[in-house]
């Protein structure tokens, strides 16, 4: 089941001056995406992995000035207070932003993840969250079980507290697992997807399935902008190569967060919308994929990390 794409508008922060006025981006229109739950989500998120948590609620700040209304953290990341503070400090209304956040890796035991998920909703200061994921499915540790973690979820989600749930680095393996053994399908997957690594098995079994695919590391940490392929379409288009890259994701129906700490990237990010790649732009960028030898992070099969 593929999932709905439909338009809404964002609406901008009203500054004091004149000044700060102008380099809003009020004609901007983020697509937003319907999940298989019937929640819609914006396209265009900011993500907030690797930012200190003393730098997040200023770059948070940064990024609802510039306009976006999706914020993407996780309780591993430390940074969540520092997003709930400048969403309240905003003067946006909490309905008014999307804001995702994920399970620690230490914490998949249930009653673990349950005090987990409370420190978040304490961190945040707020009564729900719109998306809460599992950070990693760790499939060598916790006996492997990974489902009674997801059934855990299920729960946050009956009780309100999380209005979407979902996963992350889920391989198609651990994904059917889900499928044959519990009652919701997630309604997202995030995995690491950029033009060196297409992840195509896990993106189209999402497609299939009705899970909505979010691409983390979506430039592949900055190593594709300086790709000729990336530099002649940008110069051919008089953009960015971040912008080209941030399109592309767009135009494939992704889920995409850029994270900067500078608020002219920010704001550069962010303007996507009014522009769209040649044909043949997107087959040149496809064929860029290196597979697993493009991955930059960690294989999720494999991955093991849990927090001290």
């Amino acid at each position: 089941m593929p999932v709905a794409v439909q338009t809404e508008h964002v609406g901008l922060l009203h500054f004091e001056s004149e000044q700060q006025m102008s380099t809003s981006t009020s004609t901007s229109v983020v697509p937003s995406i319907t999940l298989g739950d019937g929640n819609p989500i914006p396209q265009l998120g900011f993500g907030v992995f690797q930012i200190p948590p003393e730098d997040t609620a200023r770059a948070v700040d940064a990024a609802l000035h510039a306009g976006y209304r999706h914020i993407d953290t996780a309780e591993m990341y430390r940074n969540e207070r520092g997003v709930g503070d400048a969403i309240r400090a905003s003067g946006l209304d909490r309905d008014d932003v999307y804001v995702t956040s994920k399970l620690n890796n230490s914490y998949h035991r249930p009653a673990d993840a349950r005090r987990a998920f409370a420190q978040t909703l304490s961190e945040l200061a707020f009564d729900y969250v719109d998306l809460f994921l599992i950070h990693w499915p760790l499939p060598t540790l916790y006996d492997g079980d990974f489902v009674s973690t997801w059934k855990t979820l299920e729960e946050f989600q009956r009780e309100g507290r999380a209005r979407s749930i979902g996963v992350s680095n889920f391989q198609v393996a651990h994904l059917e697992r889900l499928a044959a053994e519990t009652e919701t399908v997630p309604a997202v997957n995030q995995i690491e997807l950029h033009p060196y690594l297409l992840n195509e098995p896990v993106r189209a079994y999402g497609e299939e399935h009705g899970i909505a695919t979010e691409a983390w590391s979506p430039i592949a940490q900055g190593a594709v902008l300086g790709d000729p392929v990336i530099t002649s379409i940008a110069r051919e288009l008089d953009r960015t190569p971040a912008q080209v890259v941030l399109r592309w994701h767009i135009e494939r129906g992704n889920i995409v967060f850029p994270k900067s700490t500078t608020p002219g990237r920010i704001t550069e990010n962010f303007r996507l919308f009014d522009f769209e790649l040649e044909p043949g732009h997107s087959e040149a960028i496809d064929a860029l994929d290196r597979g697993e030898d493009g991955r930059t992070g960690p294989n999720p099969d494999t991955f093991a990390y849990t927090p001290a």
